[in-house]
């Protein structure tokens, strides 16, 4: 009788816990399932974490936001001087596996397909190493180029407007 019950409860304890991996995968998270309980890596976590993956790789001036949301979103912390770590990246997230969508301005000089390599090896390294997921899919848009010597800067160092 005592067996009957344990595999009850262990069976019921499994339902939930398999019910909520199907609920937080809908939501955009990742669930790591342990034997003292669960750990849940929400999608906007993995955003971040990709961003400043992007960040470290030579090359990358910046990353560039996705549509109007991002925009705005960008808009907003700068006034409040928040920090935009997930700016221009979007995040798929599964139960094991990740896809990665990047739009960057590259530096002038640079190679584009050596940067994209890079930012591929890098994403897939940070990702995997902080969160556990595989990272099967990385699409990167270059959407523009930087010029440095475009910039012209004051004494302090900081730019100014070229005309009046």
């Amino acid at each position: 009788m005592e067996t009957s019950r344990t595999s009850k409860k262990t069976s019921s304890a499994r339902t939930t816990a398999v019910s909520t991996s199907a609920s937080a995968h809908h939501s955009g998270a990742h669930v790591l399932e342990g034997d003292r309980g669960r750990t849940m890596i929400h999608r906007e976590v993995v955003a971040k974490i990709a961003g400043l993956a992007v960040r470290e790789v030579e090359g990358v001036y910046r990353l560039v936001s996705y549509g109007a949301g991002q925009a705005v979103a960008s808009l907003a912390r700068s006034i409040t001087r928040s920090d935009v770590k997930d700016l221009g990246i979007q995040v798929e997230v599964g139960q094991k596996e990740a896809a990665i969508d990047v739009k960057i301005v590259t530096e002038y000089g640079y190679s584009i397909p050596s940067i994209a390599e890079s930012i591929r090896k890098n994403l897939d390294h940070r990702v995997h190493e902080m969160t556990g997921l595989n990272v099967v899919d990385i699409n990167i848009e270059v959407m523009d180029l930087y010029f440095p010597e475009d910039e012209v800067v004051d004494a302090a160092g900081a730019p100014t407007r070229r005309v009046e």
